[in-house]
């Protein structure tokens, strides 16, 4: 089979060197061309373990990989936002596809970008143009079809899977929505700082960017999408001293007269069929060891109890995976007509 090439930019950072992992064993991929500005002239195998002809590869600078990546189809960019606004233009007016994974791209609304990353977007027709890519939540049409794809974030990734049927189906009532949710120490990237140090982590558990996380915005705006309406939100990030996944504990109360019969349906109806959505027989099923080093998440959900109307729904996901690299495959598979599971049916965990 001819496989097809591909370029991986901002290759050193966690989520890159996932994205290089799963391309280099890609069916259908030919991993062509990968940059950093940390590993430029070493090869992936010495510094992403990976071996074979993608191992042989050798880390561009970031000055050429726009140059080098003409010869591709399409590119990842694992890079941070304002790289990405610089790369983004660039690649498309050279033809490829791109699949971003930084926040570039991901709010509609040019003053949310605005507030939530302290810059002006400068382009704000790619930012009309660009598709949402969260293939579950519908969309996969305009995916297939597009020519840049916003891939969602690790913590909207699981509060979106954890909810959105409910909203779209109307099953919540009107009130906040409150998404709790812990972070393995990967989610804050790469770069070393005193926070993220091993003995500060370590056997502690806290909250951090408590009312003003980034991701705020885009957490909403797919509630938004879901429901048809605005929807209050509350979302407060943790981090878990743990490298990877992420747990999405989501709080909410039922729209009068419904039930958690009902609940259970729309779960059904929107991810029975899906390849990476498992549904748990119950909220207390849910773990991080069930999807951490796949592609999937794990839903399950609790209603009623000693406060009738209430409900919760837990999500986990893979904050790498799901919440990055996995899914930005899964975004280039829909968007160059491969089967959507190409790379990804074969991820697994390593538990125990």
């Amino acid at each position: 089979m001819e496989r097809t090439p591909i370029a991986v930019l901002g290759a050193s950072g966690y989520s890159g060197v996932e994205a290089t992992r799963i391309l280099a064993q890609h069916p259908r991929a030919e991993l062509r061309v990968v940059s950093s500005d940390r590993w430029q002239g070493d090869t992936v195998e010495k510094r992403a373990g990976i071996r074979g002809v993608a191992g042989r590869l050798r880390y561009a600078p970031p000055e050429r990989a726009a140059e080098l990546a003409r010869e591709c189809a399409a590119a990842l960019l694992c890079t941070p936002v304002d790289a990405s606004l610089q790369f983004a233009p660039a690649l498309l007016a050279a033809g490829l596809k791109v699949v971003d994974l930084s926040g570039a791209f991901r709010l509609a609304d040019p003053a949310a970008f605005r507030a939530a990353y302290g810059l002006e977007h400068p382009h704000a027709g790619l930012l009309r143009e660009a598709v949402y890519g969260l293939p579950e939540t519908g969309g996969r049409a305009a995916i297939a079809k597009a020519r840049l794809i916003a891939n969602p974030g690790c913590y909207p990734t699981a509060a979106a899977l954890a909810l959105a049927p409910l909203l779209r189906a109307g099953l919540l009532a009107p009130d906040s929505v409150i998404v709790d949710a812990a972070s393995g120490t990967t989610g804050a990237g790469r770069k070393a700082t005193e926070d993220m140090s091993f003995s500060e982590v370590m056997d502690d558990f806290r909250a951090y960017r408590v009312l003003r996380h980034q991701h705020t915005p885009e957490i909403a705006q797919t509630f938004a999408r879901a429901a048809g309406r605005d929807v209050p939100l509350t979302f407060t990030p943790h981090l878990l001293p743990l490298r990877r996944g992420i747990l999405a504990t989501c709080y909410a109360r039922l729209a009068a007269g419904k039930t958690s019969a009902e609940v259970a349906a729309a779960f059904s109806h929107n991810y029975a069929d899906e390849p990476f959505v498992e549904l748990a027989a119950s909220a207390d099923e849910v773990s991080l060891k069930s999807v951490v080093g796949t592609n999937r998440c794990q839903i399950g959900f609790a209603a009623g109890g000693a406060e009738p109307g209430r409900i919760v729904v837990i999500g986990s996901i893979d904050n790498l995976v799901k919440g990055a690299a996995g899914q930005a495959v899964q975004n280039l598979n829909l968007a160059l007509g491969w089967p959507e599971t190409s790379g990804l049916d074969t991820l697994r965990g390593f538990n125990p």
